[in-house]
């Protein structure tokens, strides 16, 4: 059998009294995209950052490509993880260009440049989420729109095997939250690469993505997509009565 690039047994997340999730169990493959989804406060940021080693677990194991997460010193560790925060900060005046090829530098050595195919292969980066006329703009006067893209091609240059995605579609309106998670999903199957993501918007975990994760009320539940997306699950995840919209193909859900 193939080893999965994302496997977690028996992990317990939690901040101060809060326990988030306990016993959580379940392996992402090479080309699958999975959602966490739940209501706000849930923990799901929480749970992506432990992903990511920015947060210790309670309990349970990591593994990336069957190494231990907490093994890994932190460069090999941005080798193997891609992540994108919730939010961007930009503090200093420099380019969309400039701000993307940081992404490169886990796979440089300590004294190396960026070479003309990172400088290329970024550009393709930024082509890909539609702001690749922007490349020499001061990051600073960029919308949230364009600076949310900025970063998901900066996510992508990084070349890592997985992505870890808080909130990817924050910030984009109807059109580029389909074209971004299109882009992201297109090349995490034709890579061979997987990617988790925190998600509020229900369609997007529904077209988008293999498993899901849902979050509330201290408990996680896992499975397909097609099992875990449905209007009865949705409803009782956010308390709320939802209705299942389709087209036949594509699902949305909308309250009641």
């Amino acid at each position: 059998m193939t080893t999965p690039l994302l496997a977690c047994t028996d992990l317990a997340v939690g901040i101060g009294a809060r326990t988030f999730c306990d016993r959580l169990t379940f392996a992402v493959a090479a080309g699958e995209c999975w959602a966490i989804v739940g209501p706000n406060g849930a923990g799901k940021t929480t749970l992506l950052r432990t992903l990511a080693g920015l947060a210790a677990p309670r309990q349970g194991t990591i593994l990336l490509g069957g190494d231990a997460l907490a093994a890994l010193p932190p460069r090999e560790r941005a080798r193997r993880v891609a992540w994108l925060p919730q939010d961007s900060h930009d503090a200093f005046a420099t380019t969309v260009l400039a701000t993307v090829l940081v992404a490169c530098h886990p796979r440089l050595g300590w004294l190396d440049w960026e070479s003309d195919a990172d400088v290329a292969h970024a550009h393709a980066a930024l082509a890909a989420f539609g702001v690749d006329d922007l490349a020499m703009r001061d990051v600073r006067t960029l919308s949230g729109g364009e600076r949310r893209r900025v970063a998901l091609a900066a996510l992508v240059l990084q070349d890592a095997p997985l992505l870890l995605l808080d909130e990817p579609s924050s910030h984009l309106d109807l059109g580029h939250q389909d074209a971004a998670l299109a882009a992201v999903c297109e090349r995490v199957a034709r890579e061979r690469r997987a990617a988790v993501m925190v998600l509020h918007d229900l369609h997007l975990a529904a077209r988008y993505c293999n498993g899901v994760i849902a979050l509330a009320a201290g408990r996680a539940e896992v499975g397909s997509a097609q099992a875990m997306m449905t209007v009865d699950r949705m409803s009782a995840l956010f308390g709320r009565p939802l209705v299942e919209l389709t087209d036949g193909v594509r699902r949305s859900f909308v309250a009641r």
